[in-house]
């Protein structure tokens, strides 16, 4: 097998995919077309040549290693422009108590809620609840030494695609990512009124919308 030929069924499947995809994914879906064992080797040497067409001036988008595989993003450049795509649309944000569950969850996992509550000095309860349901964490097991087994939490490739990164050694440091507002557009229609942080006193705004409401 050619690799042009490769090179084409690779770029195919990761620009119609949905989420990031892995190199052992294309792997057997190209696998399953030929009806062939594909060396991952061969899809790394065809990522690499994707790579390296689209990093030209000619494209106004490029393949990044996001969230565990690859997806083509847009170059930083054309950011202003196709934001403008959701100008009808409201921007909402993460709520500060869940931004912090958020940022000790990834310097430190896996943590149990028990840690995370002991640094935050308050409940988290919600705040785990509201970032499992946005699937920006996940649970990563159970702490076999402690009483009861408790959960440990950790980060998901969703928030590594979100952010842009593929493994958390690649997280920001911790200022900015406590700085970082985690925002995404919603319909007017699905926007939720801003609600009361019962942690600060101030009002905080949740992020809505399919993926963070």
């Amino acid at each position: 097998m050619q690799l042009q030929e490769i090179i084409l069924h690779v770029e195919a499947l990761i620009f119609a995919s949905e989420k990031p995809l892995g190199i052992q994914d294309i792997c057997e879906y190209i696998g399953n077309v030929f009806e062939a064992f594909i060396e991952p080797a061969q899809i790394e040497n065809a990522v690499n040549a994707i790579q390296e067409k689209y990093a030209t001036a000619h494209f106004p988008f490029e393949l990044k290693p996001v969230g565990g595989g690859y997806s083509f993003l847009t170059k930083k450049q054309f950011h202003t422009t196709v934001i403008q795509l959701n100008q009808d649309k409201h921007i909402k944000k993460l709520s500060a108590a869940a931004m912090e569950t958020l940022a000790i969850i990834s310097y430190k996992q896996p943590i149990t809620k028990a840690e995370i509550e002991y640094i935050r000095g308050v409940s988290c309860d919600y705040s785990i609840q509201k970032l499992l349901e946005k699937e920006l964490i996940q649970i990563t097991g159970r702490n076999e030494q402690a009483i009861g087994k408790p959960l440990l939490y950790g980060t998901s490739d969703n928030l590594m695609n979100y952010l842009g990164i593929n493994d958390v050694a690649e997280l920001p440091a911790l200022k900015e990512i406590a700085d970082t507002e985690i925002v995404m557009p919603v319909p007017a229609m699905d926007a939720a009124p801003e609600e009361k942080n019962q942690f600060s006193g101030i009002n905080a705004i949740e992020k809505p919308g399919d993926f963070f409401q």
